[in-house]
């Protein structure tokens, strides 16, 4: 898109004059491509100004005076309009064009899009994954430390029973493989189980000779 600026070459007002170079110097210094349309060398210029110039805009005599400023075919405004844009931050959006990136204007329009939309742009555009599925991020976080903490726990129950069951294990093998001691070996015989054939010979002694016939 070219910006066109209707202006008079040889206008003999000095305040003409100065808007016009204050248009011009703006658009060079921030390297907008615009066309100068000279309406006092061009009669088909000063028709076409004259009857694209809304209503609203022309002064009571209806002749606009220079320099006024259209997008193609678009109106943008006269000077005063040019010049208020100015003084707020708005030229580029007086113009219909995009402000730089990282200029003050673009930093305004963002924050008025903030405003309008309640959320960052990038924000808006970059809808989290979690959100998408009906999970917030938080929600998303704290479900997978749970996971984790069960996770681990289970681990270590599992570590705990298999300690448990080796060490039954080996107590059964120990109990299986205990040797005789040397108490129970080496265990002496009562004295009733020693004087056992002893008494059994003087019994039978005694009975013989209660019935020998002998004195």
């Amino acid at each position: 898109m070219v910006i066109k600026v209707f202006l008079a070459t040889s206008s003999g007002s000095t305040a003409i004059k100065k808007k016009q170079q204050e248009v011009v110097g703006f658009l060079e210094a921030n390297k907008i491509d615009y066309a100068q349309m000279d309406i006092a060398s061009n009669e088909e210029n000063r028709m076409w100004m004259r009857e694209n110039v809304p209503g609203d805009k022309k002064p009571t005599n209806g002749i606009p005076l220079p320099p006024q400023i259209f997008n193609e075919e678009g109106y943008c405004g006269d000077y005063e309009t040019f010049f208020d844009a100015k003084e707020d931050n708005r030229v580029f959006a007086f113009l219909g064009l995009a402000p730089p990136p990282g200029s003050k204007e673009a930093k305004m329009a963002e924050q008025a899009l903030i405003l309008q939309n309640g959320k960052d742009p990038e924000e808006h555009l970059e809808t989290p994954a979690e959100e998408c599925n009906g999970e917030s991020p938080t929600e998303a976080e704290d479900g997978e430390q749970e996971s984790e903490k069960q996770e681990a726990a289970e681990e270590v129950e599992q570590t705990s029973n298999a300690d448990d069951d080796q060490e039954d294990q080996e107590n059964k093998e120990d109990d299986d493989e205990l040797p005789v001691s040397e108490e129970e070996e080496d265990q002496p015989v009562t004295e009733d189980e020693e004087d056992a054939p002893v008494t059994e010979k003087l019994l039978s002694v005694k009975f013989e000779c209660v019935f020998s016939d002998e004195p």
